[in-house]
């Protein structure tokens, strides 16, 4: 696990809020999927009866894809994305240094888009509803699309402050390399 994200090891506000806020999504994507393992197994025991729950498949969609975006949350804030570090490992201090900082800009742009048109569909949204579950609106169901935007954001700013701090100085002070960025 991330060295940064296990124990506070600097007196750095943002690095105890990134530990704390590591945590809560922690506790987010467990209680996903907890809830979905008893939503599965419900379904299961249900149809074996023979009483099928008419909202067992939807509602399972709906939890898997929220357990997707939300655990994407988690692993922005952990740096545990896939990247390929390799190459850029190779680079000299500078380069890679400001590989990591232009990789983050993108990330960031990217989640920023994302985020935006999650917001912009909600009008389109309107009066829609899960087919199984007429009372779940689907602007609640796709409201995990800005909100875990909006996460990862948090986590993305949080590693290009690192990036750019000065007493990082493209050393491995924050317990990751610089190349961690380009995930």
């Amino acid at each position: 696990m991330h060295k940064a994200l296990t124990t506070p090891t600097s007196d750095n506000p943002m690095h105890r809020f990134r530990l704390r806020y590591g945590l809560v999504l922690e506790w987010v994507v467990m209680t996903l999927m907890v809830v979905l393992a008893v939503e599965v197994s419900l379904g299961i025991v249900f149809r074996f009866s023979g009483y099928s729950l008419v909202w067992y498949d939807e509602v399972a969609s709906v939890l898997l894809a929220w357990l997707t975006f939300y655990g994407s949350a988690l692993a922005s804030v952990k740096r545990a994305h896939i990247g390929c570090p390799e190459v850029v490992d190779q680079f000299p201090p500078g380069l890679k240094r400001l590989t990591a900082i232009l990789g983050q800009i993108l990330v960031i742009a990217f989640f920023a888009l994302l985020g935006w048109v999650g917001v912009s569909i909600t009008p389109f949204l309107v009066g829609e509803s899960l087919v199984s579950l007429p009372w779940v609106s689907m602007n609640f169901v796709q409201s995990v699309i800005p909100i875990s935007s909006g996460l990862i954001l948090i986590a993305e700013l949080m590693y290009l402050i690192d990036l750019l701090s000065p007493q990082r100085g493209g050393s491995d002070q924050a317990g990751a390399s610089l190349a961690d960025g380009l995930h």
